[in-house]
């Protein structure tokens, strides 16, 4: 599956944004999604995952409340929708996607859209 994530942008902190992530191929409702992100001069960290239903989603205690994240099948999407954002939520927003459930490990998932970049000013 090729993935290509969109939405990314400069912000304010307070204010909303959703990001996307387009899926190629007929399988993706087969995939379980997630949401990464780095920012710069750090690792990157798991924000929340979605399973292949999307009856089951997962966050970061960091993100909790603050952001989620859903799935549309038919459209090959998932989605990342972000509120309240902070000036420590700016990073580069990766999707990912993996065949089993759900775990919030980077080196789990095989596939990977190429980034987008959130900046939230303070």
């Amino acid at each position: 599956v090729q993935l290509q994530a969109s939405g990314g942008g400069v912000v304010q902190a307070g204010v909303s944004l959703r990001l996307s992530c387009a899926a190629s191929g007929r399988t993706f409702s087969r995939y379980t999604m997630a949401w990464f992100r780095q920012a710069p001069g750090k690792e990157r960290e798991f924000v929340g995952g979605i399973s292949w239903s999307g009856d089951s989603t997962y966050y970061a205690d960091s993100v909790k409340g603050r952001f989620t994240i859903s799935r549309d099948n038919a459209k090959n999407t998932v989605y990342l929708q972000m509120n309240s954002l902070k000036a420590e939520d700016t990073a580069v927003y990766y999707c990912a996607a993996r065949r089993d459930s759900p775990t919030s490990h980077a080196s789990d998932y095989a596939y990977w859209g190429q980034g987008t970049l959130v900046t939230v000013s303070s």
